[in-house]
């Protein structure tokens, strides 16, 4: 069993430690802190990041961490008052805690098993943030940053019309301890302020998820498993692939196949 720091590294988290300090410095520069500023870091591990962003002039570190072996860890060997450890599932919070401290800025190495319900979590409460630079993998990077083709899909949409993304340093598995068997990604973001409101914004998500459901099938193929009326969608469109459509094609798609005959 591979310990670090004399604690064993738990598979069921899926805990990579990073050991590279220009990584850090990569995701702190790229951030704007201040003596006002409210940090998130999910996942702290032994706080190699932890320590870096404790030298910057921040109000407050939250950190979330669902391993008790490293909240009693941090807890014994980090003594700053504007340090706040939370063992808690950061999917379980309540997130009305933050709301007095708000906005947040999140810096985290994310755990690469929950990234997607992370990111869906902080779209959800995306009124709570101000910018981040999470780290996940090069693939599901890919995937939120693409904007045709080959992974473009419903990440890629959902995550860009909410958010403004930077793509920043590719990095290797030697950076991390154990090593990860994949290439990781630094991504900045930033919440958009002003989004249009979509019409049954729910029922819309869904939509574009039966659309991109056989991503290399033509619309009309992908929509016909489901309660539309084709008829009302134009024949040019029927016989395009989703990956070919652009947020503001699906969006006419959406408001045409709303309208009551």
């Amino acid at each position: 069993m591979k310990l670090i720091q004399g604690i064993p590294v738990k598979k069921k988290f899926g805990q990579h430690f990073l050991r590279d300090q220009s990584v850090v410095d990569h995701m702190i520069s790229a951030v704007q802190l201040d003596a006002s500023s409210s940090v998130m870091e999910i996942g702290c591990g032994d706080g190699f990041l932890t320590r870096s962003i404790l030298q910057t002039p921040i109000a407050r570190l939250w950190i979330y961490e669902i391993d008790p072996d490293w909240v009693n860890y941090i807890k014994e060997t980090i003594d700053d008052h504007r340090l706040t450890i939370f063992h808690e599932n950061i999917l379980d919070i309540d997130s009305s805690v933050l709301q007095p401290h708000k906005p947040w800025v999140l810096l985290s190495n994310l755990p690469y098993q929950i990234t997607f319900p992370i990111l869906h979590l902080i779209q959800k409460n995306r009124d709570l943030f101000a910018e981040g630079v999470v780290m996940m993998q090069e693939e599901v990077a890919e995937k939120i940053l693409k904007t045709s083709g080959r992974g473009y899909g419903y990440p890629s949409l959902f995550f860009q019309y909410y958010f403004e993304w930077k793509k920043m340093n590719k990095i290797p598995p030697g950076s991390f301890e154990p090593p990860p068997k994949v290439f990781s990604r630094l991504l900045y973001f930033k919440p958009k302020k002003h989004v249009a409101e979509i019409p049954d914004e729910q029922q819309f998500w869904k939509f574009i998820k039966v659309c991109f459901h056989q991503p290399r099938r033509t619309l009309k193929n992908n929509l016909s498993q489901v309660q539309f009326d084709l008829k009302k969608i134009p024949e040019n469109y029927l016989l395009l692939r989703a990956q070919q459509m652009t947020i503001n094609d699906f969006l006419t798609l959406w408001n045409i196949l709303r309208i009551d005959d």
